[in-house]
Parts: C-alpha cells; sequence; structure tokens
C-alpha cells in the first residue's frame, strides 16, 4: 500500500509539472487608454482539472473505516517506519519561495518584478492559510500520531504547493523543467508529512490541491497596478524598437 501510494504521488507530480510545462501562460494585453504592456496569468478552465481532482480525491479517501486506504497506509507506515522522524519537511515547504527571490538575487529574471511578484504571493498565502485553518477548525480531524485535531487538510502541504506553484508561475517560460523540480519538492513535503506521521494521504491531497489553486487564483486576478509608468515605458520602446 505504501508502495503504491508513493507511485500514485509521484505519478501526480509528473502529471502535474507536464501539465504545467505545456500550458501557454502569458497573454499579452493592450490597454489602450495608458499604452501599458502586460504580462498576465491567462486563466482557462483546463487549469482547474488537477487541482479539483487533487481535492475529490482526497476527500473520497477520507474515510473513517479502519480499512479505509488512508488508515491502511497509516498502518503499514507504523509497521514498517515506526521511528522515522524528520524535520526537513518544516523548511522544505517554503524553500519554492526561497529559490524564486534567490535566482532573481543573482540576476536570473523572474516573469514579474518583485512589488507584482510579491503582491501576488501575499494575496495566495492569504488565501491558502484562511482556507486551511477554516477547513483544520471546521472538520476538527485527529492526526494519525493523534498529536491534536488540525489533521484536515494539511497545511505543510498546502504552503508547499503554493509555494511550488508561485515558483513555477515565475521561472517556468525559462526553464522548462521547473515544474519538475518546483512540485517534486512539493510533492516531497507530502511524502514527509505522512511519514511523520502528521497526516493522511486524504489531508496531503486537499492541501496539495489548495495550495496549488490558491497561488493559481492570486495570479489570475493580479491588476499589476505596480510599476505601470515603468511599464508604460518599456511598452514605448518595444514600438519604438521592436525586433
Amino acid at each position: 500500500m505504501i508502495r503504491a501510494t508513493l507511485l500514485a504521488l509521484v505519478l501526480m507530480t509528473f502529471q502535474l509539472s507536464f501539465a504545467q510545462s505545456t500550458d501557454s501562460i502569458f497573454v499579452v494585453k493592450s490597454d489602450t487608454l495608458n499604452k501599458n504592456l502586460l504580462s498576465k496569468t491567462k486563466f482557462t478552465v483546463k487549469q482547474l482539472y488537477i487541482p479539483s481532482s487533487l481535492i475529490i480525491t482526497g476527500l473520497a479517501l477520507n474515510g473513517n473505516s479502519l480499512e479505509s486506504p488512508k488508515n491502511e497506509i497509516v498502518e503499514e507506515r507504523n509497521e514498517h517506519w515506526l521511528k522515522f522522524r524528520t524535520h526537513v519537511d518544516d523548511y522544505l515547504q517554503y524553500s519554492p519561495i526561497a529559490i524564486a527571490y534567490g535566482l532573481d538575487a543573482f540576476g536570473i529574471k523572474s516573469k514579474n518584478d518583485i512589488p507584482n511578484r510579491t503582491a501576488i504571493l501575499l494575496k495566495g498565502e492569504l488565501g491558502m492559510i484562511a482556507i486551511t485553518q477554516l477547513l483544520k477548525n471546521t472538520a476538527h480531524i485527529q492526526r494519525p500520531d493523534q498529536s491534536n485535531y488540525a489533521s484536515f487538510p494539511s497545511g505543510h502541504t498546502a504552503q508547499a504547493f503554493a509555494a511550488a506553484t508561485f515558483l513555477n508561475e515565475e521561472y517556468k517560460d525559462r526553464y522548462k523543467w521547473m515544474p519538475y523540480v518546483s512540485y517534486g519538492i512539493a510533492t516531497t513535503v507530502g511524502v514527509l508529512r505522512m511519514a511523520n506521521n502528521k497526516h493522511y494521504i486524504s489531508d496531503v491531497l486537499v492541501g496539495a490541491g489548495i495550495g496549488y489553486l490558491s497561488m493559481k487564483i492570486s495570479y489570475w486576478t493580479h491588476h499589476y497596478k505596480w510599476n505601470r509608468k515603468k511599464q508604460i515605458r518599456n511598452s514605448d520602446l518595444i514600438h519604438q524598437y521592436p525586433n
């Protein structure tokens, strides 16, 4: 059961990464009043397939019977990895954000400038935190290790997938392998949460869907109000000196 679960999570990562690497996320919009050039993340219904499938699958696996898939995985974990403990997931969940700003610090420019990028990140983070905390307080499900009743959904996984989506959106057009790195990190966090006996697979899947969708919504709804004068100058230069 554990091997099958790990295989399923790996396949989920590759499916998500492949979908992101082949999806065109830029759409250029012209504002006739401001003559401004904006690069905005384009919404398509197709992008809802993966997060909705993650959330629906997680809810379907959230049964309470002893023979439910989530409890069977915990049982096998306790049989084979009873003493496993690590704090890597506590730090790894934020690593995509550090990578995104680190690349920019080394002169590798991202899709958006720092003010707009940071605004997008904060909106996505606030949305993700609000949803996960609301569900934790409402569902009130006990963790596998019985430490508290904040199991559903996984906040670490939601954070990791939100951060991975942020990193991916900023750099996937420059580096085609970025989706595999970003979502590989996020999936590792989800696996470690189960290995640490802090979450069920249902918690992890729903958390992944929430984190991904929260950051995507932040990109879809961003209006790029910062640095508009700079964007206008860049737009004028493009019109004067086209490639």
